[in-house]
């Protein structure tokens, strides 16, 4: 159980590294062409600005676009006195709970840190899950919360936001502007011009399967965490195959916060399934947790 929450870590860094020299990538090829590291310099100073923004307004935003409401230990004893009794056992803070009008079973954490987290369950999710079941969602949404899962994503988003910045920006000065030594595409360079677009038109793509890999690894490691947590690994695989047997859309959906969720929300049919999902497949999740089960 430890082995797999530290490969995930592992994993996730190793991602992140990949992040940076992407961008490091970039911005040199950006400085060569045009020689200035200018361009490059603001569109990370805005990226970072950004996603600063988006660290203290995310959790506030991913709550009211998915219509939760707030409640207290009467208004759903069940729900309420689960959460209460993993944040005493975990040592984490009590975390504020929200319930979401929605016949799609799922659920969600949200935070900046451990002291200032949300946790929010659909009334799908509610009606099908047994009490073990429920237990272990909501030791998976509690591991995000312990894991610090949403700082990551927001390290993510920014360099996400960088690298398109500087693919947008690369392209239009390669077409609109002067490159090296004030000759149009790279000093008259074909080699470097037909690179440069390439890179400038690959880039974003890559960009956006890095950030799905780190929240496929997150998916992972919460459900290691939570695992862990009630020490019944086969509770959550149950609900995790529950939750693909009574999977629908949700009603409100919103592609910027598709990865909060312990299951894809928006159910991408195919192949595109697999590729472009937030999420790893469940199948390969819940082998992951029986396997585990044989660790306690």
């Amino acid at each position: 159980m430890y082995r797999a929450i530290r490969k995930n870590k592992i994993n996730t860094v190793v991602i992140i590294i990949g992040f940076l020299v992407l961008i490091g990538a970039l911005g040199a090829l950006a400085g060569y062409v045009y020689n200035s590291w200018t361009i490059t310099i603001v569109v990370l100073v805005v990226a970072s600005g950004y996603a600063l923004l988006q660290y203290f307004m995310a959790s506030s935003q991913a709550l009211a676009i998915s219509g939760g409401k707030q409640i207290q230990k009467a208004d759903n004893p069940r729900l309420y006195r689960i959460v209460e009794n993993l944040s005493i056992a975990t040592g984490t803070p009590m975390p504020k709970v929200y319930v979401i009008d929605d016949p799609a079973p799922n659920a969600f954490a949200t935070g900046r840190d451990p002291e200032h987290a949300s946790v929010a369950a659909t009334t799908g999710l509610l009606e099908i899950m047994t009490d073990s079941e429920l237990e272990g969602v909501m030791a998976h949404e509690l591991g995000h919360v312990r894991n610090y899962d949403i700082r990551v994503s927001m390290i993510v988003f920014g360099l996400v936001v960088a690298i398109g910045f500087i693919a947008d920006m690369f392209l239009r000065m390669m077409w609109f502007g002067g490159g090296r030594g004030n000759n149009r595409g790279g000093g008259g360079n074909p080699i470097i011009m037909i690179f440069g677009i390439v890179a400038m038109l690959i880039a974003p793509l890559v960009a956006m399967l890095v950030q799905l890999a780190v929240s496929r690894q997150r998916e992972y490691l919460a459900d290691a965490t939570g695992a862990l947590t009630t020490r019944h690994p086969d509770a959550l695989a149950s609900a995790l195959l529950k939750l693909d047997a009574h999977a629908r859309p949700m009603k409100r959906q919103n592609t910027s916060m598709a990865h909060l969720w312990i299951n894809d929300p928006q159910k991408k049919p195919g192949v595109a399934k697999r590729l472009m999902s937030s999420h790893p497949p469940i199948p390969d999740r819940v082998e992951r947790l029986r396997s585990m089960g044989g660790s306690f």
